[in-house]
């Protein structure tokens, strides 16, 4: 489906002040159910991209063909001034002032939120959690950097917005400090890159994604702490590749 700039801006605007990416003022959706990933379609007019598209997320990352890459530029800065817990995930809302370059494009970062346990897949292989940075640019095009989760030791950068995290749907707090999607980030950023979808209704497609390879640790405890704030899984069933390539 040809998803005109404009919407994807509109969803973004919304999702930044009520949700995840794309989560704009619409009826219920949910991650089990009636209203699970595989009813989203149906549910309303505005979700049918949901069912019907060529290009959706997330999708098992494997056979990528090597295509040299460009590095992406990152340019964060300690923004991260409030975080939300939207009923469908834990959120950290992003000031203006930290970006990322790609296609000689400056991408804004909006927002952070997880899903546990991850969305996407590596040859099969499904991580505890997953980080999504939604960036957009002046157009409203989003591109989204995804960052995956292993088993290991603490991870400060949770760590630090943890003690706001509101328990219950619909809670929100601002934080102490304000803090940098940089911290989040692995030593290495090689990455896979396909064109997809937003993740959560109303799936529209064209969103660049950035799949960094290397993993970030966090705690058992600590993905517990998310899961148990959201009160649920919310990863989206893995999507058909279709004519897609993946590069790396």
């Amino acid at each position: 489906m040809n998803v005109k700039p404009h919407w994807a801006l509109v969803a973004l605007l919304l999702a930044t002040q009520t949700g995840n990416a794309g989560e704009a003022k619409h009826g219920h959706w949910a991650y089990t159910g009636r209203e699970g990933p595989a009813h989203w379609a149906s549910l309303e007019p505005g979700f049918a991209t949901c069912g019907k598209g060529h290009s959706q997320s997330p999708i098992n990352l494997a056979h990528a063909v090597d295509t040299a890459l460009p590095p992406i530029d990152f340019d964060y800065r300690p923004d991260g001034y409030r975080v939300v817990n939207n009923g469908h995930a834990i959120q950290v809302d992003f000031k203006p002032g930290s970006h990322i370059r790609i296609d000689n494009t400056d991408f804004e970062l909006k927002q952070v939120h997880f899903h546990v346990p991850s969305e996407h897949t590596v040859d099969g292989k499904r991580f505890p959690m997953e980080a999504h940075l939604v960036h957009a640019d002046a157009q409203g095009r989003l591109a989204v950097v995804a960052v995956l989760f292993k088993d290991g030791a603490n991870n400060a950068w949770l760590e630090s917005i943890w003690p706001k995290v509101p328990a219950k749907a619909g809670g929100n707090a601002k934080l102490p400090t304000a803090v940098n999607a940089a911290a989040l980030l692995p030593s290495g950023h090689d990455y896979y890159r396909y064109s997809g979808s937003l993740t959560t209704p109303p799936c529209s497609e064209q969103v660049r994604w950035l799949v960094l390879k290397q993993p970030v640790a966090a705690s058992a405890k600590e993905v517990a702490f998310v899961h148990d704030a959201v009160g649920q899984n919310n990863n989206r069933p893995v999507q058909a590749l279709g004519a897609r390539t993946i590069q790396q």
